[in-house]
């Protein structure tokens, strides 16, 4: 945890941009609680991404990539049954939004029972708050899973487990490639499934009563 620490540190230094992004975590105003106001206030991700300028490549790309994703995924959260609501805080600067949100656009475009909506982190500032990292930030993207009356049934916070554990399994890896680097790498070979996986394993929890509401762990420092 202290070499993870320390590498997140000097990261904030060195893989700095030229020009200035909006980072994944920090202080953000105070906005409306009530769920369903707050999701339908939000954007389509076809709106959503046509505005994105920040990372716009990655978005590209990452839309394109997403086209793979499981078929069998697709049909677990159908068969999940009900009407579900996913609400995201997120902003095109942010590595871990650009590498998530175009996956679960794509899921909700072919499921049929889940749609998106997304919300910048001003406005969805008091969920942000609600459902920090263990550290204590708030975190983009932040998911919200709702049910057909608009109520919280889970949520997936920062990034997918798998990552954080990969992370946390492997710090010799990290001793040879800086983290921010090493996360980007995961990101691309990943192409979506362990976010699409924990969505859809978060959709099934709350179809049966439970509840999943996973954040990030305090091991890994912010990015940009």
């Amino acid at each position: 945890m202290t070499t993870l620490l320390a590498l997140g540190a000097a990261l904030s230094i060195a893989t700095a941009p030229a020009a200035p992004v909006p980072v994944c975590a920090g202080s953000v105003p105070a906005a409306d609680d009530d769920l369903r106001s707050l999701f339908e206030s939000g954007q389509s991700w076809s709106a959503f991404f046509d505005a994105a300028e920040a990372r716009r490549e990655l978005w590209v790309e990452n839309w394109a990539t997403s086209e793979s994703i499981s078929a069998d995924a697709v049909a677990r959260a159908e068969a999940a049954g009900g009407t579900w609501h996913i609400l995201a805080i997120a902003i095109d600067g942010c590595s871990d939004s650009v590498n998530t949100v175009p996956y679960i656009a794509r899921l909700v475009q072919r499921a049929h029972n889940v749609d998106l909506r997304i919300v910048h982190p001003e406005a969805g500032a008091e969920v942000m708050t609600a459902h920090p990292t263990p550290d204590g930030r708030s975190a983009t993207p932040t998911f919200l899973l709702l049910n057909a009356d608009f109520e919280r049934v889970g949520c997936f916070v920062e990034r997918p487990d798998a990552l954080r554990d990969h992370i946390l399994a492997n710090p010799d890896g990290l001793e040879r490639m800086p983290l921010y680097e090493w996360k980007m790498a995961w990101y691309a070979n990943d192409a979506g499934s362990d976010t699409v996986e924990q969505m859809v394993r978060t959709i099934e929890a709350a179809a049966r009563g439970e509840m999943i509401c996973a954040p990030a762990t305090d091991a890994i420092p912010p990015q940009g």
